[in-house]
């Protein structure tokens, strides 16, 4: 039986959610505010953790940032009424893997925790923790670049991307497909987050010629090395 922790400060919503959940099948344990919500992740360890954006104590973001520094894999969920793109990539960026504008619908909700439970399922081959990259070392599990000595320190979305990029390497990687692994659908409004974040790889990776993120028009994108 899959199990969900639900923050939400609001406690009506978080009722109606949990009572929603419970009835489909899930366990459910729920926290109001986000110290208490990382008490019970710590206690828990839930299949998936839904999490209002906007929490007294210890907002989501924060909340996302101090999970991913123990698991890296847990689905989380952010359910917040910001919309606005600096929000959204702020959001991935800090490990986050999908994104409910609220009002919602909790059939809507369901769907997206089941989709994410089935991609966790559908774990990829164990890689080598060091990967090299042209003349860079790339350690996907500290999320640290490297180029003659010096480090830069990735957020967990951008060496998820790295990591697809280098996987597909001279090769490419279709954008619906990493839009659909990585951000739960490819609308127009996460195309524009994914953008950034090739945006910032391309900037991170231009001390070596031989490395390359290249636009496949109306494809995706191709790291050549």
């Amino acid at each position: 039986m899959p199990t969900v922790l639900l923050i939400e400060d609001e406690l009506s919503l978080g009722m109606i959610v949990r009572d929603s959940l419970e009835v489909r099948g899930f366990t459910v344990w729920y926290a109001a505010d986000g110290e208490e919500g990382f008490g019970q992740y710590v206690q828990h360890r839930p299949d998936v953790v839904v999490a209002d954006v906007m929490m007294p104590k210890l907002d989501g973001f924060t909340l996302a940032e101090r999970i991913r520094q123990i698991d890296a894999d847990v689905p989380i969920i952010f359910l917040t009424a910001r919309s606005q793109t600096a929000d959204v990539v702020r959001g991935f960026e800090l490990g986050g893997n999908d994104y409910l504008k609220k009002p919602f619908s909790i059939d809507e909700l369901i769907v997206r925790i089941q989709a994410l439970l089935n991609r966790n399922r559908s774990l990829r081959p164990p890689m080598p923790d060091r990967l090299r990259i042209g003349s860079y070392q790339f350690d996907y599990p500290k999320q640290k670049l490297a180029f003659n000595g010096a480090e830069t320190a990735m957020s967990h979305r951008e060496a998820e991307l790295l990591k697809r990029l280098y996987e597909q390497r001279n090769q490419v990687l279709e954008r619906s497909a990493v839009l659909l692994d990585l951000w739960g659908d490819d609308s127009f409004f996460n195309g524009r987050s994914l953008d950034v974040f090739i945006t910032r790889l391309r900037r991170y990776l231009k001390d070596d010629p031989q490395v390359q993120i290249v636009n496949v028009r109306g494809v995706g994108y191709k790291l050549i090395v």
